[in-house]
């Protein structure tokens, strides 16, 4: 006769203990086949797709877009520069969390663009896909979908002991997505998962350049931003646009019909001393009038690697934070309350070794400078704010 284990759980106020000895031969054995059921279907060739939109796509701020895979309304059409609303068709930041018990987890997607790479970045980063999967402490990253042409079809994980987790599957950061499905056996739990966590957390928006949307990672999940929405278990909106982070009056308006949580504006890079001149201080001013209590998170643009002997380099520094510094500052002094400000020289390290060109982060940098920002945005995070 099964015998179970001592257990601290009651079942209808009666401790498990009791039920020692109690369980017959058929009760056991119907437990076992269902506990096993998907284990057994994992050998079964044949798979169940499940369409991505079907699971709740984080990470796409409007619903009424081009595409469905596209991080600006279509209304951006015409408003925005079309280098920008063009880089809105690429998936960065998306992603989806669902839940399942399955032991193989199986992922096909189809790109926009044959281009599954770029001279400095990996096609994994580029055009792949990333799987994390959540214990009881962190996100843990688990597997990567190689992207090998427009169409692809990947086993990402096998073999996984049997139980209950959740996973989040991050869409590629340079290129976009026609559809995304996720395989698992016939007869395995596949469904949408719940809140990041307690209380109402609306999405930390974050607005810049090449860097912000990714430059360049060697995997989706490695973004700055998607490794502060697994340490805060928050939801995050990546809006960089490669090249593009030009602060024009249309991407304020956009930007502020987000319900965020905090603002983090990260456009130094792409920003001459005369643009910043001409739109920093407008921008900011026009999202604070339409979101009054939600913080701001002002960055300086990262350090270039060679700037400690190249002059030019330091000097577009300087002017360009010398602008973005006194316009803090004389917003501050008007009294602003929620204006935060990030200096620049430490956001990729001190060693210069966190870039692939001196200027995009690899994952180190991307990590550092997550570190970074993470001491300031972490104490905003409030559930219900």
């Amino acid at each position: 006769m099964f015998q179970m284990s001592a257990c601290q759980e009651t079942m209808g106020g009666t401790c498990c203990e009791q039920m020692k000895g109690k369980l017959t031969l058929g009760t056991v054995l119907m437990a076992a086949a269902l506990s096993t059921a998907c284990v057994l279907a994992a050998d079964n060739a044949k798979l169940r797709w499940v369409d991505m939109t079907t699971l709740n796509v984080e990470g796409r701020p409007w619903n009424d877009t081009e595409t469905y895979y596209c991080r600006l309304p279509s209304k951006a059409s015409g408003a925005v520069p079309a280098s920008v609303y063009n880089l809105s068709k690429q998936t960065a930041g998306m992603l989806v969390r669902f839940v399942t018990d399955a032991t193989n987890i199986h992922a096909r997607w189809v790109l926009t663009s044959s281009n599954l790479a770029m001279p400095h970045m990996a096609a994994t980063g580029v055009s792949g896909l990333d799987l994390y999967v959540r214990d009881e402490a962190r996100w843990r990253w688990l597997a990567v979908g190689r992207p090998t042409s427009q169409t692809n079809s990947a086993r990402l994980v096998s073999d996984i002991p049997p139980g209950e987790r959740e996973y989040i599957l991050y869409l590629p950061l340079y290129n976009g997505v026609n559809s995304v499905e996720i395989g698992v056996a016939e007869g395995c739990k596949l469904v949408q998962a719940g809140p990041w966590g307690k209380g109402d957390r609306k999405p930390v928006v974050f607005y810049g350049t090449s860097i912000q949307q990714g430059g360049c990672a060697s995997r989706p999940g490695m973004v700055h931003s998607s490794i502060l929405g697994r340490r805060f278990n928050w939801p995050t909106i990546n809006l960089g646009f490669s090249g593009s982070g030009r602060m024009e009056m249309a991407m304020a308006d956009l930007i502020a019909e987000l319900d965020a949580s905090v603002y983090v504006l990260d456009c130094l890079p792409n920003m001459t001393e005369e643009l910043l001149k001409e739109r920093f201080e407008p921008f900011v001013r026009k999202l604070r009038a339409a979101r009054l209590n939600t913080p701001i998170v002002i960055v300086e643009d990262r350090t270039y690697s060679s700037a400690y002997l190249v002059g030019g380099h330091r000097e577009r520094h300087e002017r360009g934070r010398a602008v973005i510094r006194e316009c803090y500052k004389r917003l501050r002094k008007e009294g602003w309350k929620g204006l935060y400000y990030v200096e620049g020289d430490y956001l990729l390290g001190r060693d210069e070794e966190g870039t692939v060109d001196g200027s995009h982060p690899t994952d180190l940098g991307f990590m550092r400078q997550a570190d970074v920002l993470g001491r300031t945005i972490g104490p905003l995070l409030k559930p219900g704010r």
